[in-house]
Order: structure tokens, then C-alpha cells, then sequence
């Protein structure tokens, strides 16, 4: 019994440190969305090589937590409730993967603009990032308090994001239909609005990897469908 219980305990423990794994590696992204859009905004080319080099911790943290996972999976054979919690923990790592891949592009395009700031999409571009920033707390707040109608409410927030890309696509295309030497600024202008809809798209990720895990239920490619 005293075996059983002490075995209990080191799962527990286990699943406790994939759960603090996973929520470091939100924060870390979740900088990195915010110092590589400041860097851009700013044209902070220092900024933008710090946030460059933080995507090892990035990728480190996911190496580390995939293998705790294939671990767990081997040694303690979970089922139910517990198995979805690790394999929703393994495709939310790659997630947050991506997402700290996308910082690394955007603080790239800073680096590519040489210290030169956006100034017109400045106010659009924050929009994006804060949403995107926003969004991905409350898809993590979600998964570690189990609560879907959370994670429900980040997946219906899902078009918000592209509306700003919208906007972005539109405002460059019209700048340089009056001024072709805008060209390439806009081109860097625009890879940085679509770096942050796709974030938006991997945090909409995220929430639907939340509601499996609670209710057993994969929204992904129909939730919008049913609606």
C-alpha cells in the first residue's frame, strides 16, 4: 500500500512539473511576442537580437517537457483524464513552439528594417500584439484551471486578430499605391501582421486543445462549422 501511494505521489508530481513546464514556456513566449513587436515598433535593433537569442529557453523547455512526457507515457501507462492531459500537453508544446518561432520572425524583420519604425501601423500592430498576448494568457489560465467555457470564450475571439490583418493589408496597399518607395517597408510592414494572425491561430490552437482535454470533444476545423 505504502508503494502504491508513494508511486501515486511521484505521478502526481510528475504531472505537476509538465504543468509548470508548460506554463514558463507560455511566459517565455508570451515575452517574446511583446519584445520582438517592441523592437519593431521602436526600431530596437538590440531588443530585437535579445529576443533572437531567448528562443533557445523556447526550445529547450519543449526538448525537455516532450521527453518528461514520453517518460510518463512509458513508465506509468496512464488512461482517461490523464493520458488526454499528456497528450494535450505534447501538442501544446508544439504550439508554443511555433509561437516562439514567430517572435524569432518578427524581431527578424526589426533586424531587416534597420532601426527604420512603422509609424502609421504602430497603433495596429499593438492591437495585434497585446490581443495575441492576451489571448494566449487566458488559453493557459484556461488549461490549468480545467475550464473550458474559458478556453470557449479565447476560441470564439479568434476572428479579431485576422480583422487587424485585414486592416494592415488594406492601409499598406493603399500607402504604396501613392508612394512605390514604400515597397519594401511595406513587405517587412506586412510579414510582421501576418507573423501575429498566425499566433492568433496557434493560441485558437490552444483553446480547442483545452476543451478536448476536458470534454473529450475535438473542435478543431468544425467548431466554426456548427455554428
Amino acid at each position: 500500500m505504502n508503494q502504491k501511494l508513494h508511486t501515486h505521489r511521484e505521478f502526481e508530481a510528475e504531472l505537476g512539473q509538465v504543468r509548470d513546464n508548460l506554463l514558463r514556456m507560455s511566459g517565455q513566449v508570451e515575452q517574446m511576442i511583446a519584445s520582438s513587436v517592441r523592437a519593431v515598433l521602436e526600431g530596437d535593433i538590440d531588443l530585437a537580437r535579445t529576443t533572437i537569442e531567448d528562443d533557445h529557453k523556447v526550445n529547450r523547455l519543449e526538448l525537455d517537457t516532450d521527453e518528461l512526457c514520453m517518460v510518463i507515457l512509458a513508465r506509468r501507462q496512464p488512461l482517461g483524464s490523464d493520458l488526454r492531459f499528456i497528450t494535450t500537453a505534447t501538442k501544446m508544446l508544439t504550439d508554443l513552439e511555433r509561437i516562439g518561432d514567430l517572435g524569432v520572425n518578427i524581431a527578424e524583420r526589426a533586424l531587416a528594417m534597420a532601426g527604420e519604425r512603422p509609424a502609421a501601423f504602430a497603433t495596429t500592430l499593438a492591437r495585434m500584439s497585446e490581443l495575441d498576448q492576451t489571448q494566449l494568457r487566458e488559453a493557459v489560465d484556461s488549461f490549468v484551471a480545467r475550464d473550458p467555457d474559458r478556453a470557449q470564450k479565447v476560441y470564439d475571439r479568434d476572428d479579431e486578430v485576422d480583422k487587424y490583418y485585414g486592416e494592415v493589408v488594406r492601409e499598406v496597399q493603399r500607402t504604396i499605391q501613392g508612394d512605390m518607395e514604400f515597397l519594401e517597408r511595406g513587405v517587412h510592414v506586412l510579414a510582421v501582421a501576418k507573423f501575429l494572425e498566425r499566433i492568433g491561430d496557434h493560441v485558437t490552437n490552444l483553446a480547442e486543445l483545452v476543451i478536448f482535454l476536458v470534454r473529450g470533444k475535438d473542435i478543431r476545423h468544425i467548431g466554426k462549422l456548427e455554428g
